[in-house]
């Protein structure tokens, strides 16, 4: 076969060929020929898990397209919504499905009183949003009991569109509680991203009238924020599907791993380096230093892009309208000084570290008036329909419980010593 591999078990002399598919090999063939023995890959950076039809990268060419559409023309034209229906069912709706979609979503946003009240007003009033976030998506779970329902299309249905209608407002009253504001009830009349922002930031208004500039900001940041592929978070969220969790214990599983500061916490770093620079003057010693081993450029690398990230092109330009409405974050001089100070430098060309989407998006979340504490939560709200799109896909392929192996290096076989015994 032209596009196989042989492997030869250099013991027996025995050998197999395996054909590559879709740029993968097929590992049942390589237990049959190597029964017992392992392929040791931690972080499963050269395993595929699963194979998937939602979202293609090709890390070196700087491509990023979610059910074959350009992440490029996606943010240009569509609408979170619309990006999420695409997710979770393979194609775009046309305007009856997508109005039946939206309206919807848009009917499911409150969530039960006794969630707001005795649930989310238990928290210690210093709780950080993300843990009030992730907390609150799994009691959903209680009340939804239904939800364990998951191989009916009707109650499955129910929940997705309960999930992505509800992390809003659930992420928005986590907000509102940790700095000591009172709860604010969706407005059906506004767009999501108008009433996510409504949600946010109304005070005594009759109707809080968001700048469309920044509503569509938000949008387009969701529709880049909505899926990525097998990262950590989703990954995640298969695992714990593959036990047929019901959705909401698996979003939140999955949410709890984006709370991790290697996942989700990558802008919050960002503008954290950047504070920490002070000034356009110091940039040039700042560079000086991480290449001396002093430091870690953050916002540059990607664990999938060897080329500059997509989504960070989008969101480069998208910062600059943003900043005409709201003011240009001081931190932007910095941060375009950096980029072109690195951009320019053979050590960082030469081991392709380019800006990733997270070196803007936290200017953007700042000028805009959203608390460093909230950034894992605006991650998380796009991200659920991404989530809910691998967790649907995994249990239509029936795909078995994630079981992987282990290298075991601990102590041999040995005998227990009575207590009185042990020295």
């Amino acid at each position: 076969m032209a596009d196989s591999v042989t492997i030869t078990d250099n013991r027996s002399g025995q050998s197999i060929e395996i054909p590559i598919v879709d740029g993968a090999v097929d590992s049942g063939a390589w237990s049959k020929l190597l029964p017992g023995l392992w392929l040791h890959d931690p972080g499963l950076s050269t395993t595929a898990e699963c194979d998937s039809a939602i979202t293609f990268i090709d890390g070196d060419a700087g491509i990023l397209e979610y059910r074959g559409y350009p992440i490029e023309q996606l943010a240009e034209h569509s609408t979170y919504l619309e990006v999420a229906y695409l997710l979770l069912n393979g194609e775009l709706p046309t305007p009856q499905q997508y109005s039946s979609w939206v309206d919807d979503v848009t009917h499911h946003t409150f969530i039960h009183e006794n969630m707001r009240k005795r649930f989310l007003e238990g928290f210690h009033y210093d709780a950080h949003p993300m843990g009030m976030f992730v907390s609150a998506l799994a009691a959903l779970s209680t009340f939804y009991p239904e939800a364990k329902a998951i191989f009916d299309p009707e109650v499955r249905y129910r929940q997705i569109v309960r999930l992505i209608a509800k992390v809003p407002t659930l992420a928005a009253a986590a907000h509102r509680f940790s700095v000591g504001m009172p709860f604010i009830y969706p407005d059906n009349g506004l767009s999501f991203p108008e009433n996510f922002l409504s949600m946010m930031w109304k005070i005594a208004e009759p109707r809080f009238e968001a700048d469309p500039v920044l509503a569509r900001a938000i949008d387009v940041l969701f529709i880049l924020h909505a899926d990525h592929e097998q990262n950590c978070s989703t990954t995640t969220m298969r695992t714990v599907g593959s036990s047929h969790a019901d959705p909401y214990v698996a979003v939140a599983a999955a949410a709890a791993a984006l709370y991790g500061p290697r996942h989700g916490g990558a802008n919050e770093a960002v503008l954290k380096m950047l504070h920490s620079i002070g000034s356009i003057e110091q940039v040039p010693d700042f560079v000086a230093g991480v290449k001396g081993g002093n430091g870690r450029l953050q916002g540059f690398g990607h664990r999938v892009y060897r080329n500059y990230d997509p989504r960070a092109k989008i969101v480069r330009q998208l910062a600059y309208d943003v900043f005409e409405v709201t003011g240009k974050n001081p931190l932007l001089d910095i941060a375009l000084k950096l980029e072109e100070v690195a951009l320019a430098d053979e050590y960082f060309i030469s081991r392709k570290l380019y800006p990733n989407i997270d070196f803007y998006t936290g200017l953007i979340y700042e000028a805009m008036g959203f608390p460093i504490d909230m950034f894992t939560v605006l991650f998380a709200i796009p991200r659920t329909s991404g989530w809910l799109s691998h967790y649907c896909e995994m249990l239509d392929k029936d795909t078995k419980i994630t079981r992987p192996r282990q290298v075991y290096n601990g102590s041999p076989r040995r005998d227990y010593q009575p207590l009185g015994e042990r020295s």
